[in-house]
């Protein structure tokens, strides 16, 4: 057995400080990751750690020679073939979703372990001593590794609820973890081998066709085929800036250049020095690189993908059928996406929502992020396509959309997924034309026709949830509802969720509780997100005035938009007192009969104690402008949901009375509001029980 001070000291030593240092109790004390990665047994208190014994660093350290064994090898032989440690650079630093590189990480075996570099090393040798039988067996035992090289390295989760090692890629980055799992890739559970080549032989077995196919790397602009040569263009674009598409890449590339050497696909084919993906030419929004010495902006790739719709628009026959999926959730996104199809020649005919998207996923917490991808079918425009008429296109508008959110919400799509489906059925009517005209002549663009398909969905959302009276509602409508109730009622509206993808409890049918920071919001929690230009495509357009509503309804920061819990504004429904003075008050003789919200004379006057009461912009510098004088049906609903909160059930009662012998739309609200907030939330909750308090 190996001393554990010679051990410490070789891990001290070791080549660029990627290991752990420990002190004589076993604590780390220095290094970026830690190697000695131990054997996870209860103790004797059922807890589910230790720390390293001398048996641990003495593995370390063999690991280690194993891999200095392999590298002098490699040196000594010339370096002819490639390193056995993969030592390509990883990106530079700033890279979208990579948060590695401060850590001493500049290359892409540093993502490994010593244990893991020998494991690699050993399963890459074997792989390619293999004396393979079957047509195409090394790559499909190559991409086997793919796997192995997500679940074996530094940058790994523990799931606890299913007590098992998750994989690198929970989502598009690689950010830094510092309490990784491990699995020993020869011992049975997830992420072993043979669940590594298990899933790719799943795959062929299920899915592969008899005719053989032919893949090629070419650059979308401008590719080696003829004229109208293909029947079907099939699609899946980038979006902007938001995933890191060839660095993420470069995590597998890296392993299959040294499980399949020489294969002609695993190389840059614009450029022979380039040892990793193409990056130069790849349509992707990254101000860090340049093309041509023009930097590749917001305009450069709005650019390049039109001319990659030109190009696939050139190769279709003209019988042929073009698909496209989408699955981005800004408004910015969409646009540039349309406006290419269209500049290229493109009609759309046909969109439908896809269930692609996991709902367990990162990006999928409590906002409008998409559980489908929606498929947007298209064809080529004629070369003779009329000129459309602005009017006409208007008329036929509400028609096209409404009968598509009937029939997608019969087929269980809902909020954002409905929305960004009904905007392919919408484009049917625009993209059929040459170009739209108004009566004078001039031209119709795309981004004015998209805000009326965005207000023709919110009128008809809200007539849904609410009822003709908003749908129709612009600056307070008699009879219709305040502003901040249609706005809520729209933002809950736009994040529900697709019943496919989910099943309304927030967790992923058959599977474990979404992996997520923020749980579905209710009293004291975060709240509901939009992105800033959802809401405000909406709101605009609807006449709900966003800036109105700031740090009152809505909370945004960042470019996001937060729709603020009930808890929230209980100090502001209710002043310093709280609650508690706000149903002492309700709870004496016609103290229900009270506008507890007509302004502030009336709370000076009746609830002095308490300073009860919706609370002016003079009450408080923070609150922002007034929307109206007193309070809206909102905030009579909120303040019922606290009191409910609060146990404060005789007071809730006198109150929910007067407000039904008031106006029918303080329940009318409730219900709608119930309707919206998902199953099991805290909101939803609140809302039934106090609209069964008080019985007719």
């Amino acid at each position: 057995m190996l001393p554990p001070e010679r051990v410490r000291a070789q891990l001290s030593a070791q080549r660029g400080g990627a290991d752990a240092v420990f002190d004589e109790a076993g604590n780390r004390v220095g290094g970026a990751r830690l190697t000695a990665v131990v054997t996870v047994r209860p103790d004797e208190k059922g807890r589910h750690y230790r720390l390293p014994t001398e048996e641990d660093y003495a593995a370390v350290y063999r690991a280690q020679e194993l891999v200095a064994g392999s590298l002098s090898e490699w040196e000594r032989d010339g370096k002819q073939n490639l390193c056995p440690v993969p030592d390509e650079p990883l990106p530079p630093v700033g890279t979208l979703g990579f948060r590695v590189q401060r850590y001493g990480m500049a290359r892409w075996g540093d993502l490994f372990t010593a244990r893991q570099k020998a494991t690699s090393n050993g399963l890459v040798d074997l792989l390619l001593r293999a004396k393979c039988r079957v047509p195409d067996q090394e790559r499909l035992l190559a991409c086997s590794f793919s796997r192995i090289a997500m679940s074996n390295m530094s940058c790994t989760r523990w799931n606890a609820v299913a007590e098992k090692m998750q994989h690198t890629f929970g989502r598009q980055a690689l950010p830094i973890v510092w309490d990784f799992a491990e699995v020993v890739v020869t011992a049975p559970g997830p992420g072993n081998w043979e669940s590594a080549y298990r899933l790719p032989s799943d795959i062929v077995e299920a899915a592969c066709s008899p005719e053989p196919g032919q893949v090629q790397p070419a650059d979308a602009t401008n590719h080696p085929l003829p004229d109208e040569t293909v029947g079907v263009w099939f699609t899946d674009p980038p979006y902007y800036d938001a995933i890191p598409y060839s660095d993420l890449s470069d995590f597998f590339l890296v392993w299959l250049k040294r499980t399949l050497p020489g294969h002609p696909l695993l190389r840059d084919p614009f450029d022979s020095t380039n040892p990793l993906s193409p990056k130069a030419a790849e349509a992707v929004q990254d101000e860090t690189k340049e093309v041509d010495g023009r930097p590749k902006d917001r305009a450069w790739f709005e650019e390049t993908m039109a001319r990659a719709f030109a190009e696939g628009r050139r190769l279709l026959r003209q019988d042929g059928v073009g698909a496209l999926v989408f699955a981005h959730k800004t408004t910015e996104g969409w646009e540039a996406l349309l406006s290419g199809m269209i500049r290229g020649g493109w009609t759309v005919t046909a969109s439908w929502p896809l269930a692609t998207e996991m709902g367990s996923r990162l990006r999928a917490r409590d906002s409008a992020a998409l559980a489908t991808s929606i498929h947007l079918v298209c064809r080529p425009r004629p070369e003779d396509a009329p000129v459309g008429d602005w009017a006409e296109v208007l008329r036929k508008l509400p028609v096209r959309v409404g009968d598509w959110m009937e029939r997608l919400q019969g087929e269980g799509i809902r909020g954002a997924d409905l929305v960004f489906a009904c905007i392919g059925p919408a484009l049917e009517i625009f993209s059929r034309y040459s170009r739209v005209e108004m009566a004078d002549g001039s031209e119709v663009g795309l981004p004015a026709y998209l805000e009326k398909v965005w207000e023709v969905v919110g009128r008809t959302a809200l007539e849904n949830v609410l009822g003709a009276a908003e749908a129709k509602a612009r600056n307070g409508l008699a009879g219709a509802l305040e502003e901040d109730a249609r706005l809520t009622a729209l933002f809950l509206w736009t994040l529900q969720t697709t019943s496919a993808a989910d099943d309304g409890e927030g967790t992923k049918k058959g599977g474990s509780p979404p992996e997520t920071d923020q749980q579905p919001s209710g009293v004291g929690a975060k709240g509901y997100s939009l992105a800033f230009d959802v809401a405000r495509r909406f709101a605009q357009p609807l006449g709900i005035d966003l800036p109105k509503w700031e740090k009152r309804i809505v909370e945004t920061k960042k470019g996001v938009v937060r729709l603020l819990p009930v808890s929230e504004r209980a100090k502001r429904l209710f002043g310093e007192g709280g609650s508690a003075a706000v149903a002492k008050a309700l709870e004496q003789p016609g103290g229900a009969q009270r506008d507890l919200f007509a302004g502030t004379a009336v709370q000076a006057s009746e609830l002095a104690a308490t300073r009860g009461g919706f609370r002016s912009s003079a009450d408080d510098p923070d609150a922002g402008a007034a929307p109206e004088e007193g309070a809206t049906t909102l905030d009579r609903v909120h303040t019922a949901m606290l009191l409910q909160a609060g146990g404060l059930t005789h007071a809730l009662r006198n109150l929910v009375a007067a407000e039904r012998e008031r106006s029918p739309d303080f329940e009318r609200l409730a219900n709608a509001l119930s309707a919206l907030y998902p199953r099991g939330s805290e909101e939803k909750r609140l809302l039934d029980a106090m609209l069964l308090v008080s019985p007719r």
